[in-house]
C-alpha cells in the first residue's frame, strides 16, 4: 500500500513538473492574449502601384489579426505618394471602403501646394481623405503619440 501511494506521488510530481516547464506556443489561429489598442501610421511616399497595393492588402490583414475595434490606422501620403489619395486613384474604392472600417487617410498640403503650384491645379481628392500641413510632420505627432510607424 505504501509503494503504491508513493508511486502515485512520485508520477503526479514528474506530470507536474513537465507540464511547468512546457512552453507556449502560438499556432497560426491560436487567439494571442488581449493587449491594449493598437496604432499605426503608414507612410506612402511613393507613386507605386504595387506598393500602394501592398499597403491596403496589410492594413486588412491588420485588421484580421488585431480585430476592427481594435487597431487605429492612418496612412499619410506625401510627394508622389499623394495621387494614391487623389480621385483618380485606382485604388478610390478600397480606400472608400477602408474609410467606413475608421482607417484614416491623409494628404499632406505642403504636397498639395506644390502640385498646384507646379501644375497650376490643386489635385482633387477622395472625399473624406484629411489633409495635414505638413505629412512628415504628421507622421512624427503620432510617433509621439506612441504610435508604430511603417515606411513600406
Amino acid at each position: 500500500m505504501l509503494k503504491m501511494n508513493f508511486r502515485s506521488a512520485l508520477l503526479s510530481i514528474v506530470i507536474a513538473a513537465s507540464l511547468i516547464s512546457i512552453p507556449t506556443v502560438w499556432s497560426a489561429n491560436a487567439e494571442a492574449p488581449s493587449a491594449e489598442q493598437q496604432r499605426l501610421v503608414i507612410q506612402v511616399n511613393k507613386k507605386d502601384t504595387d506598393l500602394q497595393d501592398h499597403v491596403l492588402s496589410n492594413i486588412v490583414n491588420l485588421q484580421k489579426h488585431f480585430g476592427v475595434d481594435n487597431i487605429e490606422i492612418e496612412v499619410v501620403a506625401y510627394g508622389p505618394g499623394i495621387w494614391f489619395l487623389s480621385a483618380d486613384s485606382a485604388y478610390k474604392p478600397r480606400i472608400e471602403s477602408l474609410m467606413l472600417q475608421n482607417v484614416v487617410f491623409t494628404a499632406c498640403g505642403n504636397t498639395l501646394d506644390t502640385v498646384e503650384a507646379k501644375e497650376g491645379k490643386r489635385p482633387t481628392l477622395i472625399e473624406g481623405v484629411g489633409v495635414a500641413q505638413a505629412g512628415i510632420a504628421r507622421i512624427m505627432e503620432r510617433q509621439n503619440q506612441g504610435w508604430n510607424y511603417l515606411s513600406p
